[in-house]
């Protein structure tokens, strides 16, 4: 029996949890660009640099996104304590963040190259989604520094299998 996550699957998660953070820091050169075009005025040459970095890295963690979650499908992590509230309410947050964190990036590919419109729902999800990272923070601090178990060590350490004892 193998518990925890493949080597890929920490490697992933942790490039993304790296990405996510950027997308909040040039979130608004977004809107600075398009208010400066609809001005008449040239927007900052930084602003369009971060436009640019926002777009493509969004891209990229919605593609990542879709990577993980295929190797989660392929290649299951066995809960720690699944028949638990805690267990339970731990999966239903991770599919969560699959669907956040993908149909964010679907949203902003849609407001970047086919319809602005959608744009308010994109804020809207990128609100939800830093509501999520909050929580997510806040159960892996409770794990580490109440529980002390080995749960954050599940995202650090790649799998392996354990012995009978172990179980």
């Amino acid at each position: 029996m193998k518990r925890g996550y493949s080597l890929a699957q920490i490697g992933l998660h942790w490039l993304v949890a790296l990405m996510v953070p950027v997308q909040y820091l040039t979130g608004g050169s977004i809107e600075r660009t398009h208010h400066a075009a609809h001005m008449g005025i040239t927007p900052s040459s930084w602003d369009v640099v971060q436009h640019h970095l926002h777009n493509y890295a969004g891209i990229a963690i919605g593609l990542l996104m879709g990577v993980r979650l295929v190797l989660h499908v392929l290649q299951p992590s066995e809960a720690s304590v699944p028949g638990t509230w805690a267990g339970r309410a731990a999966t239903v947050l991770h599919h969560a963040f699959y669907a956040a964190i993908i149909g964010q990036a679907c949203m902003g590919f849609v407001a970047s190259y086919f319809w602005f419109g959608i744009a308010p729902y994109h804020v809207i999800g990128s609100r939800i989604i830093l509501a999520m990272v909050a929580l997510h923070l806040a159960a892996a601090a409770w794990h580490t520094l109440i529980a002390r178990d080995e749960t954050v060590d599940r995202i650090v350490f790649p799998r392996r299998k354990w012995s009978a004892q172990e179980l």
